[in-house]
């Protein structure tokens, strides 16, 4: 066994991994990066890239057969070719990948294939070689959550990864859960064609959401077709059907496939954590506000420490981890983060919800307004939406945005500017904004 040393060691080359690794070789540190599988990560690979180009992809499927409203052309004349789509789909991971892959042969920065577990506290072992340094970054991400279901273990039964590899598009898709992931393919394999069922533990779906929003996203859905099974726990999956229980009765569903959408988990399994003294439970590994793990000298960032399961969070938690290794934080709060669904409508929010700010006792005002008023939703034939401000009364700086409606994250960006920068509701109200687009929305609340 060969032991090379350097300044950090990276465990996972998702985008908190590679970014990471980018800034850190900026700084003049030898930086090697671990990736077991693909490089780009989860996020890449089966999460975030793959699934946001099929929505998009749907979305423009929904375009084409809509546009027979318009008299652009007829409906008849349009059909999907579902091998095309997850085709095309492949592509855009294939070449990001190799983006990827090319970043991390830039100077400072070592891309090794492989497990990596550790020996010790500052030692790592991939297969034959061994690499040791001062600092560790761990990135590994997560997984697919899958409860122990009768059944689950079907060939028809899918979870997120293993649906983006199956070109046929399903007939009867039923779909376990009705959070992020769920709702996500809930609503692109219905502007499909699929006929989709959603079955959910909890009375709304989108749990992380605003209600309101939440509630707007779910009924739009069932409005182009979804069907939604609210306050049911899945019992069985049988051959060609899924049981549950609802509300004291039991019904059964037919479902040629079945997703399991019920959560991601930290990436734990096989590190080794505990020969470095790693403390870590089922949640994720513990970390304190700079995402130092017990082990001041090794961090945890991204999905792996359970605290805010986003790509763009697992980005800023590496530079942040980067820059605190090298002396440069301090101990000012972390910046908002905001959040998207990109169902058809999208939902996108920053800041805490309507719920949380009561539970919180904190003296706000919301303010809400609709979609249907503004030119440019108008114009795109897209007027279901809606937009909600949350400000505090006493100094009213804006706090939190939530939205429902087309191109909600790009909205949410500004919202989050605005609350980077404590912003007021004042000044909100005098930001210029181009007309006719949907960014006006948000100065008319």
């Amino acid at each position: 066994m060969t032991n090379q040393t350097t300044d950090l060691i990276i465990i996972g080359s998702g985008p908190g991994g590679y970014r990471a690794a980018q800034h850190a070789a900026s700084q003049g540190l030898k930086v090697v990066i671990i990736e077991q599988e693909h490089a780009g990560g989860t996020c890449l690979n089966c999460g975030c890239i793959p699934t946001k180009t099929l929505c998009h992809s749907a979305e423009v499927a929904d375009t084409i057969r809509r546009s027979a409203q318009f008299g652009i052309m007829g409906a008849d004349t349009f059909t999907i070719d579902f091998q095309q789509v997850m085709a095309r789909t492949q592509t855009v991971v294939e070449t990001l990948r190799h983006n990827v892959e090319m970043l991390m042969q830039a100077p400072g920065i070592t891309l090794v294939s492989g497990h990596a577990q550790f020996a010790d506290p500052h030692t790592i072992v991939v297969g034959d070689d061994s690499y040791s340094a001062p600092h560790i970054i761990i990135a590994t991400g997560s997984q697919p959550a899958v409860p122990p279901i009768d059944g689950i273990n079907l060939p028809h039964v899918l979870d997120s990864t293993h649906i983006l590899s199956r070109p046929q598009l399903p007939h009867n898709l039923c779909i376990i859960g009705a959070g992020v992931v769920g709702m996500e393919f809930a609503s692109a394999y219905n502007l499909f064609g699929s006929s989709v069922s959603v079955v959910e533990f909890q009375d709304e779906c989108l749990p992380a959401i605003d209600a309101d929003v939440a509630r707007r996203v779910r009924q739009t859905l069932s409005r182009r077709g979804v069907s939604f099974y609210m306050q049911s726990a899945v019992t069985s999956i049988g051959a060609d059907t899924v049981t549950f229980e609802r509300k004291g009765k039991t019904q059964t569903i037919e479902a040629d496939t079945v997703l399991i959408a019920t959560g991601r988990k930290p990436r734990t399994d096989g590190l080794q954590l505990e020969l470095a003294g790693i403390h870590y439970d089922p949640r994720g590994i513990t970390v304190d506000q700079h995402f130092r793990t017990t082990q001041p000298h090794i961090f945890a960032i991204g999905d792996v420490n359970g605290l805010q399961m986003l790509a763009h969070a697992a980005t800023y938690q590496g530079l942040h981890a980067v820059d605190t290794l090298l002396g440069r934080t301090t101990d000012a709060p972390h910046p908002p983060v905001p959040a998207a669904v990109f169902t058809h409508p999208q939902a996108a929010a920053v800041g805490p919800t309507q719920q949380q700010c009561t539970a919180q006792g904190i003296d706000f005002e919301c303010r809400k307004t609709n979609f249907r008023a503004n030119g440019m939703a108008a114009a795109m034939g897209e007027t279901d939406g809606l937009l909600k401000l949350i400000i505090r009364s006493d100094d009213r700086r804006i706090i939190a945005c939530h939205v429902c409606g087309p191109h909600a994250a790009d909205i949410v960006h500004e919202a989050t500017a605005l609350i980077t920068c404590n912003a007021t509701i004042d000044q909100l109200h005098h930001i210029i904004h181009i007309h006719p687009t949907l960014g006006e929305i948000l100065q008319e609340v």
